[in-house]
């Protein structure tokens, strides 16, 4: 039996916290691995083999999905950026993505820089520039060339790069997040299930739930790679004179699957933190060249005036389906646009949600929701404001015919970039930034599709681990040839096509994951309202006592045992025979009332010592762990600290992590005083749970 299969019901307290029974290494899930690998490697072989008809084919699925599923696009979407909205700003925002006592393990920075990397790839240069140029030239609605739509070019582009698809990121980031670092359960989209339909996620629907993962991560960031591939070797036909097609191409792709491969294995602390941090420092060196170097004054006006319009036309924008328009020009506009980047985000959503929660275990829901929506668009709106105003600069202010046509007519995002860095001094210089920037942004997309469809297609030992080196590589492999292919079967839009097909399965599980997310939040709210509803023993003074003296414990001694800093010795000594002791006396009562409880010793990540009290008759177990911590010595009353000068604590620990307090010297009937108090607790908790629905 796995801990999926009981559920939340066992403490979580670090790296090497119980993942499913007998899996004590990374094993391949076979029945996820081999049919998201089988269904990759047929599509791939499919485009090579009838390029022409996988295009037609392709294409003609597209357009039954835009006809009857745009609408959902849109609301989906929408719904999901309101209700993570609504998770940061009410009572739930509070509740940390892991147990109570765990903290950030990346700072802001570095955090910031890992999440922008992984969920924005290469496209955003590219479309940067040729997004507001062809809304400016050929907007969907109204007349183009005219000021309104100058103005609505980039905003449409912030749109599309905006906050509603970082909503969907932070949906599946947090939903991941909070069921494996705080419920225990393997970090896997089917894990946001387990409110819903229990045990049955160990079964075939979480398999496929998770091969449908799979298969979106795969396929979403193969667009976005090859969109970047493209483009970057149209970059290099201007500065080396390397002819574009699929050659160079593939070349390209070779080169990023094995720098991304070697990212991969490495792991995320070292090579995908490292890269990302390089790849954002990067990527503002080239903005703030372009900024200083073009008209800044005037830059800067748009940057103010593109915020303002996008303010105003979200609530527009954002329910925009068209639907009284009626003509087939605006149908291709939305497939090629706004229904286009859902499914994209969409597809992209499972990935890059398991890569945050991945790097985010110890933030608040709140700071979460907050940086996963604020960091990001803050780079977005500067990125695409200095791109896109100094392209539609160049033909409003400066009559670059020429350069309109160049990016307008090019069928693509490809050549839009290029043709505006021609237009500044050192081009050379700039386009091999811009290109080195570009690989970064490709290998950073890569090396973490990689390690998270690794992750997918295994049995982790728990949530912190990785899967093996092996399939890590075959993931980054089968990457790069599934974009190599559907390049050759149609270029940029056969990907576009594939995106939106694979996006429209997982669409229908996020609503899953939102109501499994909600339900089980719920669940902690009434704890902690069952907790409130108990009083607190005041556990130094009530008891202790001599058994029969009708006595109390002196102040004096609860003091003496506030002051006291007991060394390493002492707290193993009182673990041993104070607190397995006591835990085992209320066992033994507890059995009495056919109430199944364990006691258990062992030690933690950090090969520190605990004995726990563990009873799992219901669904949701109690725990009552008493742990070893060091702390440094507080300084008082003119007392000095030496380094290294710490005292052991004896920490207690519930389900749903550290609780900050220190039991070291109580005594016997004192620490059950304390394991009754959570018991009741405990027990509230379940009364209240069972008086109505959690959700």
């Amino acid at each position: 039996m796995t801990d999926l299969e009981t559920g939340p019901d066992v403490l979580t307290d670090g790296p090497d916290d119980r993942g499913p029974e007998g899996v004590t290494r990374p094993l391949v899930n076979r029945p996820v691995f081999l049919t998201s690998a089988s269904i990759t490697v047929a599509v791939a072989l499919w485009c090579v083999v009838a390029p022409d008809n996988a295009e037609s084919v392709l294409g003609s699925v597209v357009g039954w999905v835009t006809t009857w599923f745009g609408w959902y696009y849109i609301t989906l979407t929408t719904v999901v950026l309101v209700f993570v909205i609504y998770l940061a700003v009410s009572k739930f925002g509070r509740i940390r993505l892991g147990p109570e006592h765990s903290r950030p393990q990346f700072s802001t920075g570095a955090w910031a820089a890992m999440l922008f990397a992984a969920g924005i790839g290469t496209d955003l240069m590219f479309y940067a520039v040729y997004e507001p140029v062809t809304q400016y030239l050929t907007p969907p609605t109204g007349q183009g060339g005219t000021v309104d739509a100058a103005r609505e070019g980039p905003a449409w582009t912030l749109f599309h790069y905006g906050l509603s698809g970082w909503g969907l990121y932070s949906l599946m980031g947090m939903a991941l997040a909070y069921f494996a670092y705080r419920m225990n359960l393997p970090l896997a989209v089917r894990s946001a299930l387990y409110p819903l339909i229990g045990k049955k996620v160990d079964g075939p629907v979480g398999h496929a739930v998770d091969t449908a993962t799979v298969l979106g991560t795969i396929f979403g960031v193969a667009t976005s790679l090859g969109i970047g591939v493209v483009s970057l070797n149209v970059g290099l036909n201007l500065i080396f004179g390397i002819p574009n097609g699929l050659a160079a191409q593939a070349a390209l792709i070779v080169l990023a699957v094995v720098i991304a491969t070697l990212s991969a294995v490495s792991g995320v602390d070292r090579g995908i933190k490292v890269i990302s941090q390089a790849n954002v420092l990067l990527a503002i060196v080239l903005a703030v060249y372009v900024l200083v170097t073009g008209r800044t004054a005037d830059l800067l006006n748009s940057l103010v005036l593109n915020v303002g319009d996008y303010v105003r036309l979200f609530p527009d924008m954002t329910m925009q389906t068209f639907a009284y328009s009626g003509s087939s020009g605006i149908s291709d506009w939305m497939s090629t646009w706004t229904l286009f980047f859902w499914a994209w985000w969409i597809a992209w959503a499972a990935f890059v949600g398991l890569f945050l929660a991945r790097i985010s275990r110890g933030r608040t829901i709140k700071q979460f929701v907050a940086g996963t929506l604020l960091i990001p668009l803050s780079y977005i709106i500067m990125w695409v404001s200095i791109f896109g105003n100094a392209a539609l600069e160049e033909i409003r202010r400066d009559g670059n015919v020429d350069f309109g046509k160049v990016v307008s007519s090019s069928g693509g995002p490809d050549q839009g970039l290029w043709a505006l860095l021609q237009e500044y001094p050192a081009f050379t210089f700039v386009a091999g930034l811009a290109i080195v920037v570009g690989l970064l942004f490709y290998v950073t997309s890569a090396d973490s599709g990689a390690l998270v469809m690794a992750n997918l297609s295994s049995r982790l030992p728990s949530a912190d681990s990785d899967a093996r080196p092996g399939l890590r590589i075959f993931w980054a492999a089968a990457t790069g040839a599934l974009t190599l292919a559907i390049l050759a079967a149609g270029g940029i839009f056969a990907l576009q096509y594939a995106t939106i097909i694979v996006g429209l399965p997982f669409a229908f599980v996020m609503i899953g994951v939102m109501w499994g997310l909600h339900r089980a939040l719920s669940v902690e709210v009434q704890i902690a309202e069952s907790r409130d509803s108990v009083m607190p023993g005041v556990l130094s003074g009530r008891s202790g006592a001599p058994a029969g003296s009708g006595g109390r414990i002196p102040w004096q001694s609860r003091l003496r045992r506030v002051l006291s800093f007991p060394s390493r010795e002492k707290a193993d000594s009182f673990l041993a025979e104070v607190v397995e002791p006591a835990l085992s006396e209320v066992r033994s009562e507890l059995s009495t009332h056919d109430t199944g409880a364990e006691v258990r010793r062992g030690v933690d990540e950090d090969g520190e010592p605990f004995v726990e009290l563990v009873s799992s008759d219901v669904e949701r177990s109690f725990v009552y762990r008493v742990q070893h911590r060091e702390a440094p010595v507080p300084v008082y009353s003119g007392r000095v600290s030496h380094a290294g000068d710490v005292y052991s604590r004896l920490e207690v620990f519930l389900l749903d992590g550290g609780q900050g307090y220190d039991v070291m010297g109580y005594t016997h009937t004192q620490l059950i005083d304390d394991v009754l108090d959570q018991y009741e607790r405990h027990l509230a908790f379940l009364r209240v749970a069972d008086s109505g629905p959690a959700g």
